[in-house]
């Protein structure tokens, strides 16, 4: 009996190993396998070699390792059935992204013939197709790698130098591959780190560019003002030019300046953060007239700031200034709820490009004058007015090396009005009423020392309280009238983004230009296009 199971027991154990379902060990897998098998995997020595080979791919070798370490070399790009359908799907994405954006720095010629030969080859299966196979799984990884970090990442500027200072994008290239090619597949677009401003200025890009190639770009004089009911042969090129833009709808190259016109331009203007009065006066035509490679260049720029910002799908509440559009927008949830005017500072006091979070509402404010302004505008006036800090609700507070420190009280003249939104940071920069409502009828408002007022204090205070029922709008109207300050926790904490885009496509996919009010774009011009 002893005899009879010590023949059994090797064959039970046979069945055991045959049913474990662990993954196999990493290994190279080459070694000793049948073609079959060999033809999904490749091994280290293989890849060691082609990489040593390629030399745009040699500052991805320890992506390459790490990705194919962790799948334990297995093909990505290649199934039993042949190339995958992510395969398909990636090489028209890289293909798309250099025809859309005229740009062939990613260009992989080895990828394309290999590519091609596969569409011709699909049914072979022999020794030269298990070979090309082999190099075209590992030149897909390595394009994958590169177009990664061109289009997620973007070009090594340091952002700081230009001014910015919201924390860069960061991308696990490796982690993103294999979210990539395993499992279901799905557009690529649903796994890309892209901020959805990217996506769309590319395809004004793509649109621009042809029209680039195929619109001649003629200056359109401006020798005098156009309105309803006048005619001129330049009423004709303004309509072309708008009905190239999107603007004008209707295919009409009359001289009359009639209705559909004047909707055409108030569009324009308001695209290109104009005056909206439907006149074609000198700022409008100055505007139609900028040229089409300067309107590139200005996307082109956005892009890659777009680039550096953290995808935007996030179901969460935020607030965003855009600085150059003089804008706040704030969205519930991650949807856009609604907007406001802002002011800025000035480009002596620019304001400060960065994200925090909200944390507290203060009603009735007082407002700690900067020492800047203490030693430049108020001791000035104390010197000439005794009175000067009476007649403003100011007061010392104490000095410090001679200098007074001064806060002016709570009241109807504050300067911050009756509320401030803060997000502590290093930069001093907050959200504040105003009593000045004046200055949000002006066009262009970069008029502030650095903080950034808003329009509409009151519904933006009721967004950030509206999970607190106890705070209405009679009370929120009572909370800013205080004589003294009111202190209120967001909770929870609401994250502010304040940006710098000159380029952008709106919520209702209209695309705007604005004026480069602190220099940001021409010295990025600079660095990303290699001008000296």
């Amino acid at each position: 009996m002893k005899n009879i199971l010590f023949l059994l027991l090797p064959f039970c154990l046979f069945l055991i190993t045959c049913k474990s379902k662990k993954k196999p060990l990493k290994r190279d897998v080459s070694i000793n396998s049948k073609t079959t098998y060999n033809n999904l995997f490749i091994d280290s020595t293989t890849l060691e070699n082609f990489i040593g080979e390629q030399d745009s791919f040699q500052k991805y070798r320890s992506q390459f390792f790490d990705f194919y370490d962790q799948r334990n070399y297995e093909f990505a790009w290649f199934d039993a059935d042949g190339m995958t359908e992510q395969a398909h799907n990636f090489y028209n994405l890289q293909n798309n992204f250099a025809a859309n954006l005229n740009d062939s720095s990613i260009y992989n010629q080895q990828l394309q013939q290999l590519y091609e030969w596969f569409l011709n080859n699909s049914s072979t299966r022999n020794k030269v197709y298990d070979s090309m196979s082999k190099k075209a799984e590992m030149v897909l990884t390595g394009q994958f790698f590169q177009y990664a970090l061109k289009v997620y990442h973007g070009s090594n500027i340091n952002v700081k130098e230009l001014g910015w200072f919201i924390p860069r994008k960061r991308i696990n290239t490796t982690a993103l591959l294999d979210t990539l090619v395993d499992g279901v597949p799905k557009p690529i677009n649903e796994y890309e780190p892209l901020n959805n401003q990217y996506r769309l200025l590319e395809g004004f890009v793509a649109k621009y560019y042809s029209i680039e190639k195929k619109v001649s770009w003629a200056s359109i004089p401006d020798m005098k003002s156009y309105k309803r009911g006048d005619s001129s042969i330049a009423i004709t090129a303004i309509k072309k030019r708008l009905f190239v833009f999107g603007d004008f709808k209707i295919k009409d190259t009359t001289v009359l300046y009639d209705d559909p016109l004047v909707s055409a331009v108030n569009q324009f203007q308001q695209r290109m953060g104009l005056k909206t009065n439907g006149l074609i006066d000198a700022n409008t035509l100055r505007s139609l007239n900028i040229p089409i490679s300067i309107l590139i260049e200005k996307m082109l720029i956005n892009m890659e700031r777009a680039r550096w910002m953290p995808p935007d799908t996030a179901k969460v509440d935020r607030v965003v200034v855009n600085i150059p559009e003089y804008r706040l927008n704030v969205y519930d949830s991650g949807k856009y709820s609604f907007s406001m005017p802002v002011v800025v500072g000035g480009a002596a006091h620019s304001t400060v490009i960065f994200n925090d979070k909200i944390r507290y509402i203060v009603f009735s404010p007082y407002w700690n004058v900067p020492t800047d302004i203490i030693e430049k505008e108020v001791i000035p006036a104390m010197k000439r007015d005794r009175n000067y800090l009476a007649k403003n609700n100011m007061e010392i507070v104490k000095y410090t090396n001679g200098i007074p420190e001064v806060r002016q009280k709570p009241g109807l003249n504050n300067s911050l009005g009756g509320v401030k939104f803060l997000f502590p940071n290093k930069y001093s920069i907050y959200l504040h009423d105003t009593p000045h409502k004046e200055a949000f009828s002006s066009l262009n408002r970069p008029l502030s020392h650095g903080c950034i007022r808003v329009g509409d204090p009151k519904k933006l205070a009721a967004f950030l309280l509206r999970r607190e029922p106890i705070y209405t709008a009679d009370s929120i109207n009572t909370f800013m009238t205080l004589p003294q300050e009111k202190w209120m926790d967001v909770k929870p904490t609401v994250q502010v983004i304040i940006k710098y885009f000159t380029a952008w496509v709106d919520v209702n996919g209209q695309l705007n230009f604005r004026e480069d009010i602190y220099g940001h774009d021409k010295k990025m011009a600079e660095k990303l296009f290699d001008r000296q």
